[in-house]
């Protein structure tokens, strides 16, 4: 083989890679689900709760964990042809109770509930497309603004008495992003995404209630944390990328 045609072959050979590192440049829209981890979380309350517990003897203090649970993800960005994209983003998260423990005073436990985020984040990326592998490794980072929302999230004892915390508060929130895209060499702008995400607020404040069976005894507050780990896969389409 003469070197012209070995320098011929490497480049036809090279263009495949050269196509996927091209950056994203222009408008794209992206959507992605996947699992949610919501960590652990004290759930103290004050006030008039807190009061009537610590007057019956009870610490007002319980700590919950959670099921795995759903996240996902809508964005409209806009790609620099640099590397550099910025973003909105739509997000919702999803997580049941698992157990709760805590409240020492009140007896054995048993907990249910749903614990539901959302909200909207304007994020920062930088694409590695210099690096001419198959996939594009991208990291990110974001701020925003999202609501907590408990939903009957309780911790009932065997005599009926129970905690319950309700309702939403919203808070400044943060992320950050670490990703993979894949781009489908058949559709010219569209990528196949595989990223994790960490997204937390500042911490949420929602109601607490002290229930003997239907009968409430004390009303107060509680504070909550909310922080969370996404595993999630997804799509990507930029409308103006090079055939």
């Amino acid at each position: 083989m003469t070197f012209r045609k070995a320098l011929l072959a490497a480049t036809i050979l090279a263009l495949p890679l050269a196509a996927q590192a091209q950056p994203v440049t222009g408008v794209y829209v992206g959507a992605g689900a996947g699992v949610n981890f919501l960590q652990k979380t004290d759930l103290d309350v004050t006030g008039g709760s807190a009061a009537f517990l610590r007057s019956n003897g009870v610490r007002p203090s319980g700590r919950a964990e959670f099921d795995a649970g759903f996240a996902g993800a809508l964005a409209l960005g806009y790609g620099f042809g640099n590397g550099v994209r910025a973003e909105i983003e739509g997000n919702y998260r999803q997580n049941d109770v698992d157990k709760i423990s805590g409240y020492t005073g009140f007896g054995p436990l048993r907990s249910s509930g749903t614990v539901r985020s959302y909200g909207a984040m304007f994020n920062a990326y930088y694409d590695f497309h210099q690096l001419n592998w198959p996939v594009v490794p991208y990291i990110g980072a974001g701020i925003g603004y999202v609501w907590t929302d408990y939903d009957d999230v309780r911790a009932s004892a065997a005599n009926g008495g129970n905690v319950r915390l309700n309702g939403d508060d919203g808070q400044f929130a943060f992320q950050g992003i670490a990703g993979l895209s894949l781009p489908i060499t058949a559709v010219p702008g569209l990528a196949l995404t595989a990223e994790y995400r960490f997204m937390g607020t500042l911490q949420p404040d929602v109601d607490s209630t002290i229930r003997q069976g239907n009968v409430t005894l004390a009303r107060g507050g509680a504070e909550v944390d909310n922080y969370n780990h996404s595993i999630m896969l997804g799509l990507r389409y930029a409308f103006n990328q090079p055939v």
